[in-house]
C-alpha cells in the first residue's frame, strides 16, 4: 500500500473553558485524527491526534468508555464516554479494523483486515483467546443473542464466516454475494443481514446454517446498518448510489429513501432521536438528516476520509485545549483502498 505523509490540525476553541456536553465524536480514518463536533452548534470543535487509521468505535461494557481501534499501530485507545478525551491505550492488538463486544460482556472480537485473521478475546484483560486466520479480508461483524456466534463478513471473497466464541472455532463459512460488509442480527435472532457493497442491496440469512433466504434492492454500494431504535426499522447506507434506505424488516421492504451525497457510510442517532449523523467518506464532512423531514439539513466539514461516529454521553462538559494557536501533529497513514 501506498504511504502517505499527512498533517492533522488540532482545533483550538477557549469559548468559556469548555465546549457543548452535546457532542459527537467522528474518526478521520486517513488523518490519524478524531474530530468532537457540537451537536447543535453543528460545527467541529476539537481535532484531535489517534494512532493511524482509526476506523470503528463501539462503547465498552461497563458505558464508561468509548473504544477505538488504531489499526496500523495495532492499538486499541479508549476514550472517555461523555468528553472524548483519552483514557488509556491497549498494545499489541494487530490490526482492529473491526471491533465488537459480544451482548453478554465476556467476549471481545477484532476483525484483521488487511492480515486475514479474525481475534477472540476474553474481554476481562483483553487476553487472547484465539486467533483464526482466514482468507478474504474479514470485515463487519454481529453477535447472536445468547453471545455464542460471531458472524464476519469476508469482502474480498464474497463470503459470511460463522465462529464459536467459546471454542475458536468455524462453524460455516458461505457465498452471499460480493463484496459483503455491514452486518446485523435482527432482534428475532433469527435473521441476518448482511450489506453487499458490490452490488446494490442485502441478503437474509438463516443464522443457523448461513443459508440465504432474501434479497432485498436498496442501492448502489450497499455498506452498512444502523437501528432507527424501535426493533423494526434499520438505516442501511448505500455508498456508491449516495442515499441512506430505511428498512422495515417486518415487512422487509424500504420504507424510505434518503439523499446523502458524499460516500455515505457510518451512522448515529442522537439520543432525543431527532438526528441521524452521517459519515460522508468521500468529501471530508459529516451530514445531519433531520429524521422527521427525512433529508439533509446540514454537512459539518471534519479530517479526511471520515468513518466511525459516535454520539457522546451528555452531562458533562467537554474540555477544549488553550494556546495560542492551532497545533500541527504530525502522522504517517496508510492511505490504501477506502474500507
Amino acid at each position: 500500500m501506498k504511504h502517505l505523509a499527512i498533517a492533522a490540525t488540532v482545533l483550538v476553541l477557549a469559548a468559556g473553558g469548555s465546549a457543548r456536553a452535546d457532542s459527537v465524536l467522528v474518526l478521520n480514518s486517513e488523518e490519524a485524527s478524531y474530530s468532537i463536533l457540537s451537536r447543535t452548534g453543528r460545527v467541529e470543535l476539537q481535532r484531535l491526534p489517534i494512532g493511524r487509521e482509526p476506523h470503528h468505535v463501539v462503547p465498552s461494557p461497563n458505558g464508561k468508555e468509548i473504544v477505538v481501534g488504531s489499526t496500523a499501530t495495532n492499538e486499541l485507545v479508549f476514550l472517555d464516554m461523555h468528553s472524548g478525551e483519552r483514557r488509556r491505550i491497549v498494545r499489541d492488538i494487530i490490526d482492529p479494523y473491526h471491533l465488537g463486544f459480544s451482548p453478554d460482556g465476556k467476549w471481545f472480537v477484532t476483525t484483521a483486515y488487511r492480515l486475514d485473521h479474525v481475534d477472540i478475546f476474553h474481554a476481562d484483560g483483553f487476553r487472547l483467546a484465539g486467533r483464526i486466520f482466514i482468507d478474504g479480508m474479514p470485515s463487519h461483524m454481529a453477535f447472536d443473542a445468547a453471545s455464542s456466534t460471531v458472524y464476519v463478513t469476508l469482502q474480498q471473497s464474497g463470503r459470511v464466516a460463522a465462529f464459536d466464541l467459546a471454542t475458536q472455532t468455524l462453524k460455516w463459512n458461505v457465498v452471499v454475494g460480493e463484496a459483503p460488509a455491514g452486518v446485523v442480527m435482527l432482534p428475532d435472532d433469527k435473521r441476518l443481514l448482511v450489506a453487499l457493497t458490490g452490488e446494490d442491496g442485502f441478503v437474509v440469512m438463516n443464522p443457523a446454517d448461513g443459508s440465504v433466504t432474501g434479497r432485498l434492492k436498496t442501492g448502489k454500494g450497499a455498506h452498512n446498518f444502523w437501528p432507527k431504535g424501535d426493533g423494526r426499522h434499520w438505516f442501511l447506507s448505500n455508498r456508491v448510489e449516495g442515499t441512506v434506505s430505511l428498512i422495515d424488516t417486518a415487512e422487509m421492504q424500504v420504507v424510505a429513501s434518503i439523499r446523502v451525497p458524499g460516500g455515505p457510510d457510518c451512522m448515529d442517532i442522537s439520543h432525543d432521536g431527532r438526528e441521524l449523523w452521517v459519515t460522508q467518506r468521500f468529501l471530508r464532512r459529516v451530514a445531519i438528516v433531520d429524521l422527521e423531514q427525512m433529508k439533509v439539513v446540514a454537512s459539518v466539514p471534519v479530517g479526511k476520509s471520515p468513518h466511525g461516529v459516535f454520539m457522546l454521553k451528555p452531562g458533562a462538559p467537554v474540555p477544549t485545549a488553550a494556546g495560542p494557536g492551532p497545533v500541527r501533529v504530525r502522522a504517517v497513514s496508510t492511505a490504501g483502498e477506502t474500507r
